[in-house]
C-alpha cells in the first residue's frame, strides 16, 4: 500500500512538475521586478545634535528597529545640508528632514512624505540688548501694545521695550545659524521683506551651541533658531533669566505673504505652568517641516516612515492638536504614492494582523499572484489528462508486444512465443498503478491469458512430422 502511495505521488509530481516549475519561474520573475522585500538599512539626514531633527530621528530609528530596519542617523547642520545630500547621488542619504521655504528644484528626483510638524522661528534676544538698542521711546510696529495696561494713563512710564518686529533688528548682532541649516536663506527672505539692509545688521553664522554660548555671554544680541519645541536649546532658553522670546505681532501677515509659513501661538504657561513660562501668549511664524525622500527609496520603507511619523508627530503639542500631523499639505514637492495611500486609507490592512515583512510581501505581490494564477489556471486543465495518460501508458504499452506475439502465431514456434508471453506476464506483474486504474491492469492480464490459450490451442493443432495432428491433452 505504501509503495503504491509513493508511486502515485511520484506520478503526480512528474506530471505536474513542469506546470509547477513554470509557476515558480513566473513568481521569481515577479519577485525580481517588484522587489517586495525592502533593504534592512536606510540613512536619515537629521540636524545638529541638540536640535529637534536629531531628537525625532532617534524616535524614528527606535520605531523602525521594531520591524528589523536599521536607521542610520546622519548628523548635519540642518535642512539646507539635508537637501544637498539628498540631491547628491553619491551621499548615501535616502531620506531627510526639510524646511518649508526651501527651494524645490523641478525634476530633482525627490518626493515628499508629507508635512510633519511646525518649525517655528524662535528669535531669542537679551533683555539688556533690547533696552540698549531700542529704549522706551523707540517706535516700532506694536509699540503701543508694549505699554503695561496699568500704566497707559498720561504721564505713566512706559513698560520695558520688547522685540516685536524683524524691522527692529537694524544695528543688532544677530546669529542666523550655521551654513547648511535652513535658517540663513529663510532669514534673508524675511529681512528683505522688512526692508532691513544686510549691512545694517551684524550677521554671524555660528553653529547652535557656540551661538547660545555667545548669546549668554553678551557677545550676541539675538539668535534665530528654526526648530520644533522639542529642541533642547529652545527648552533651555525659554527658562533662562535675562533671555526673552520675540513676540512677532505681524505673524498673520507673514502667513498671508509666504505660502509655506503659518501663524502659530505659543500659549501662556505651556512651557512651565507653575512658573508661568511664557508669561503671555507669543505669536510666532512657523514653516512646516517635511520628510523628503529619494524616489528610489523602497515603497515599503516610505510606508514605514509615514507610519512612524504618525506615532512621533500625531500627538497634541505646543502648536498643534492631536491628529493634525502628519498631513499632505504645504509640502512644495509631490507626495509619494505610498504616502498618498497612507493619508487616504491608513496603514495597509494586512499589517493589522500580520508581521510587517509578511504583510508587505503579500501587499506587493498579490497583483502578480493573481496574474500568475490567471495564466496558469487554463494550463492546469491539462494536468489531469496528462496524469491519466501517464498511468494508462504503463498498461497500454504492453498491448503492442502482446499483439506482436499473437500475430506471430503460426509463423514462429509456439513454444518460443509462449516463453515470450511468460516474460511479458512476469514483467506486467511488476507494474504498479493506483487502485483507480487497477481494472486496466487486470484487463491486460486477462488478455495475456487469452493469447496464451490461443497459442496453446494452436500448438496442439500443429501436424507432426508424419503429417498427423498432435493429440489433444486429455480432459482432467
Amino acid at each position: 500500500m505504501l509503495r503504491n502511495t509513493l508511486l502515485s505521488l511520484r506520478d503526480v509530481a512528474v506530471t505536474a512538475g513542469p506546470f509547477l516549475l513554470l509557476g515558480l519561474l513566473l513568481l521569481a520573475l515577479a519577485y525580481w521586478i517588484l522587489e517586495p522585500t525592502p533593504p534592512r538599512r536606510v540613512t536619515l539626514a537629521t540636524g545638529v545634535e541638540q536640535g529637534a531633527y536629531a531628537e525625532f530621528g532617534r524616535r524614528y530609528a527606535a520605531l523602525l528597529k521594531e520591524h528589523g530596519i536599521t536607521v542610520e542617523l546622519r548628523t548635519t547642520q540642518g535642512a539646507a545640508e539635508n537637501m544637498a545630500l539628498l540631491q547628491d547621488p553619491d551621499s548615501g542619504v535616502d531620506i531627510g528632514f526639510a524646511q518649508g521655504g526651501g527651494t524645490a528644484t523641478t525634476g530633482d528626483d525627490l518626493v515628499s512624505l508629507g508635512s510633519m510638524f511646525y518649525e517655528p522661528v524662535w528669535l531669542f534676544y537679551r533683555q539688556d540688548s533690547v533696552r540698549r538698542l531700542l529704549g522706551p521711546r523707540t517706535a516700532a510696529p506694536g509699540s503701543a501694545a508694549r505699554l503695561d495696561p496699568g500704566h497707559r494713563a498720561a504721564g505713566a512710564l512706559p513698560a520695558a521695550p520688547r522685540l516685536t518686529s524683524l524691522a527692529q533688528l537694524a544695528g543688532w548682532r544677530l546669529n542666523v545659524g550655521a551654513p547648511g541649516s535652513g535658517v540663513p536663506p529663510l532669514m534673508e527672505r524675511l529681512l528683505e521683506a522688512n526692508r532691513v539692509k544686510p549691512e545694517s545688521v551684524t550677521l554671524s553664522r555660528l553653529p547652535l551651541t557656540p551661538a547660545v554660548v555667545d548669546l549668554l555671554d553678551g557677545r550676541l544680541d539675538a539668535i534665530v533658531i528654526a526648530s520644533a519645541p522639542e529642541s533642547q536649546m529652545v527648552q533651555m532658553l525659554l527658562r533662562t533669566p535675562g533671555i526673552a522670546l520675540a513676540n512677532l505681532v505681524q505673524s498673520e501677515a507673514y502667513a498671508r505673504r509666504f505660502p509655506f509659513m503659518s501663524h502659530v501661538v505659543l500659549p501662556r504657561g505651556v512651557a512651565d505652568l507653575a512658573a508661568d513660562i511664557p508669561p503671555r501668549d507669543i505669536h510666532l511664524i512657523a514653516p512646516t517641516a517635511t520628510l523628503v525622500a529619494r524616489k528610489s527609496l523602497h515603497p515599503a520603507l516610505m510606508q514605514l516612515f509615514v507610519q512612524a511619523a504618525q506615532q512621533v508627530h500625531g500627538q497634541a503639542g505646543w502648536f498643534q492638536r492631536r491628529g493634525e500631523f502628519p498631513n499632505p499639505v504645504n509640502t512644495e514637492r509631490p507626495i509619494a504614492a505610498e504616502a498618498q495611500r497612507f493619508y487616504k486609507d491608513g496603514p495597509p490592512w494586512l499589517q493589522r494582523y500580520l508581521p510587517f515583512w509578511l504583510a508587505n510581501l503579500f501587499d506587493r505581490m498579490w497583483i502578480a499572484l493573481l496574474a500568475i494564477i490567471a495564466v496558469l489556471l487554463p494550463l492546469s486543465r491539462i494536468v489531469p489528462p496528462l496524469y491519466e495518460f501517464r498511468i494508462r501508458s504503463r498498461v497500454f504499452r504492453w498491448y503492442a508486444q502482446l499483439r506482436a506475439v499473437e500475430e506471430a502465431s503460426g509463423e514462429r514456434p509456439a513454444d518460443e512465443l509462449l516463453r515470450e508471453l511468460e516474460d511479458i506476464e512476469a514483467r506486467v506483474g511488476r507494474v504498479h498503478i493506483p487502485l483507480a486504474y487497477a481494472d486496466e491492469l487486470y484487463a491486460l492480464r486477462s488478455h495475456i491469458q487469452l493469447v496464451r490459450r490461443r497459442l496453446q490451442e494452436g500448438r496442439h493443432a500443429m501436424p507432426t512430422s508424419t503429417g498427423e495432428p498432435l493429440p489433444r491433452p486429455a480432459a482432467p
